[in-house]
């Protein structure tokens, strides 16, 4: 009978050993899971992070500023016609406006391009509004921010025309400023 206790203890413990040693391996591959799939929730958070809730942002991968319309206009052939530009600039952005305070400022400016079919007569551009930088509070800029309107005058020859007019400015948030930029606006302009 001793012998018997004996072998069943033995069986006991090696069982015991068996299921410690699942338990550990089932517990490392548990623990090393959670690391890596923890490892790929930072990086995702990390690579999709919002522009405004990350100070310390690369202001060059924001788009600055956003044509929003007209996507076609139709005016006619030959005769000067209105058609107002509407742009909106990001949140936590403001552009130079087109008179800005110092000569060494990047103005914003509108063009079209002279072999599109339509020439600019005129560009009007709104007041800018003044702006304060925290670092330099002698320093007033004139700047837009959020949504601005350019009034343009253009002659259109008869046709369609797909024109990439152009906006050239700077962005810049309280503390920094982006390269100049120049987007393409795309507009088509029938003449009639």
């Amino acid at each position: 009978m001793a012998d018997l206790t004996e072998r069943i203890g033995k069986s006991v413990k090696i069982e015991t050993a068996r299921n410690a040693r699942s338990i550990a391996m089932a517990a490392t591959r548990y623990t090393i899971g959670a690391v890596l799939f923890a490892g790929f929730v930072c990086l995702a958070g990390l690579s999709q992070s919002p522009v405004s809730d990350s100070p310390g942002r690369s202001l060059a991968k924001v788009e600055a500023v956003e044509y929003l319309y007209p996507e076609q206009v139709t005016i006619p052939s030959g005769k000067t016609t209105a058609v107002a530009l509407h742009f909106r600039i990001a949140d936590g952005l403001h552009i130079n406006s087109h008179t800005p305070s110092e000569n060494y400022l990047i103005p914003t400016e509108f063009s079209v391009p002279s072999e599109s079919g339509v020439r600019l007569k005129t560009a009007t551009y709104p007041a800018g509004i003044n702006f304060t930088l925290p670092l330099d509070p002698q320093t007033k800029l004139n700047v837009y921010t959020g949504e601005f309107t350019i009034q343009t005058r253009l002659v259109a020859t008869a046709g369609d025309h797909l024109v990439e007019a152009k906006l050239h400015y700077q962005a810049c948030d309280k503390s920094a400023c982006m390269p100049p930029k120049t987007i393409k606006v795309p507009i088509d302009v029938i003449g009639k």
